[in-house]
């Protein structure tokens, strides 16, 4: 029988998140910019890799994968279609579904462009693998605990849409990025809408976490609705907070988004 699927964060880098998913036998790794933690990784686990999903180009998302290719045989890589990469790959887009029989496991792919033009997530709608269990996004720098990515390549309207669309998900949907961002996005979120209970809960439990040295992730949407500014341009008081009362929510989103780039 087969054993209940983990996920799991490698720490790489400063702040980033290299996520493991596995089943005991098999691993999916998501977004490697480092080979070595993560083979490190799978030699403690005594897995095998089989699977690589890519959301986005940017070299601490990718800058391991050839040595993964390398070191692991018969890997499949999986990564953005609209996006060009040097190593092998199955190029894919939404609304294609990638099936991990392995694991299985469907994930369907969602196309989110606005921190690179072709950003895309993995979203487990169907995760039999693990029964009873809530839906599993994964979601890159797209959407942050409390924030929201960079817009390095796509426009306020374009990264809108794609925050609006991974809204619109199960509220349970466990929401696994690719930073930890989370405390200084709560602070900026602060900043906005300082009577917002729900945000200064998540700042106390946030707060609990780091100090054990314990990720933030993953994060629910449900929790993303609640306390990420970015998610809440309808917020009376934001819109006060801005001078931006009762303004249309690209508005209120892209002045947001310009002032957390300098926070």
């Amino acid at each position: 029988m087969q054993q209940q699927l983990q996920i799991i964060p490698i720490p790489a880098f400063k702040d980033n998140y290299i996520w493991l998913v596995h089943n005991g036998q098999h691993a999916i790794i998501v977004d490697p910019g480092d080979a070595e933690p993560v083979i490190a990784c799978l030699n403690k686990l005594n897995l095998t890799l089989s699977t690589i999903l890519i959301t986005h180009h940017h070299s601490d998302h990718i800058a391991g994968v050839a040595a993964l290719i390398a070191a692991y045989a018969d890997i499949k890589v999986y990564a953005p279609k609209l996006e060009q990469y040097a190593f092998p790959h199955i190029a894919v887009a939404e609304p294609e579904t990638i099936v991990l029989s392995d694991f299985n496991l469907k994930l369907n792919v969602l196309d989110l462009p606005g921190h690179t033009l072709g950003h895309i997530a993995y979203y487990a709608s169907e995760n039999s693998g693990k029964p009873d269990a809530p839906n599993d996004l994964f979601c890159g720098d797209t959407l942050f605990g409390a924030g929201c990515g960079r817009l390095f390549e796509g426009t306020p309207t374009q990264m809108l849409a794609s925050l609006q669309k991974l809204a619109q998900l199960p509220q349970e949907t466990q929401v696994y990025c690719t930073h930890e961002y989370t405390l200084h996005n709560i602070s900026f979120a602060l900043s906005l809408e300082p009577n917002n209970r729900a945000l200064l809960a998540r700042q106390q439990t946030t707060l609990a976490l780091r100090q054990q040295r314990q990720p933030s992730l993953p994060s629910t949407i449900a929790l993303e609705l609640a306390s990420n500014p970015f998610l809440r341009c309808h917020s009376s008081e934001i819109q006060t907070t801005l001078g931006l009362r009762n303004a249309p929510e690209l508005q209120v989103f892209t002045r947001m988004r310009a002032m957390r780039n300098d926070y």
